[in-house]
């Protein structure tokens, strides 16, 4: 696919570290150019170092405000002239129940991990719409589909943004606009390292991250550049009749029951 993206223009919320970071780098890898999106500018600068100046640039703010994404759609398309992918990876992943988490960290978790996508598309689809069309790809999780206990506002987030992403899919459709969600399964990042060290249970933090690989078929935990081919595929013209889906990134963790037979 080398080239595939030559011309084209990407935003990535959340686009310093994880899976955004990952996302970026295989769009980058295949030509195109990129912004990146999120509230510290020091991760920021040191994932355009590493992505190359030439092709990456950044934007510092809250996904949760709607003059901060405003201030990234517009700075994104005057810098280069339009855009053509939107990639929405912005996401915390707090723990608590209903019963346990405060309010405060509920509407958090639901801004940065949904009400975010909503707000990129209320800036981008017009600008996607001047291209032609465009894609855009929301990074959702297996645990919109199936979930752990004690994270409730994650997979209520989640689960939303698999919603949000067939809504629209539907309603822009006609527009050339191209909306799909990936699944992830566990993913090695800032953000699972973090789950790990708040379930150690007197284990070291690689230790907890092997052992949530050991629950996933192939073995292991993703690498963030796993999630990243697969947004950059549904990003290409080799996904034109790709709308609407969800895609599992999960190393087959969603397709094993949690019976096990003897040998």
């Amino acid at each position: 696919m080398a080239g595939e993206f030559e011309g084209k223009v990407a935003i990535v919320t959340g686009g310093a570290t994880g899976i955004g970071f990952g996302s970026a780098a295989a769009l980058v890898e295949d030509g195109a150019s990129v912004v990146l999106f999120g509230p510290d500018e020091v991760a920021l600068k040191q994932a355009v170092a590493i992505l190359g100046g030439d092709h990456a640039s950044y934007v510092v703010g809250d996904v949760r405000v709607s003059a901060n994404v405003q201030a990234l759609v517009n700075a994104a398309a005057q810098r280069h002239g339009g855009i053509d992918i939107v990639v929405n990876s912005a996401a915390v992943q707090p723990y608590g129940t209903v019963e346990t988490m405060s309010e405060d960290e509920w509407d958090r978790t639901l801004g940065v991990n949904l009400k975010g996508a909503y707000l990129t598309g209320h800036f981008a689809v017009p600008e996607l719409r001047k291209r032609g069309g465009g894609a855009i790809v929301n990074i959702a999780s297996v645990q919109g589909i199936a979930c752990q206990t004690n994270v409730s506002a994650y997979v209520a987030s989640k689960g939303g943004l698999l919603a949000l992403t067939r809504a629209m899919a539907l309603d822009h459709a006609r527009d050339g606009i191209r909306v799909n969600a990936v699944c992830p399964g566990s993913i090695d990042t800032p953000m699972l390292r973090f789950a790990a060290s708040e379930n150690l249970a007197g284990r070291t933090e690689d230790e907890v991250v092997s052992s949530w690989g050991s629950a996933h078929p192939i073995g292991r935990v993703g690498k963030p550049e796993d999630v990243g081919a697969m947004v950059a595929f549904l990003c290409s013209d080799k996904a034109s009749f790709c709308t609407g889906g969800e895609y599992k990134v999960d190393g087959g963790l969603l397709a094993k029951l949690g019976v096990v037979l003897p040998d």
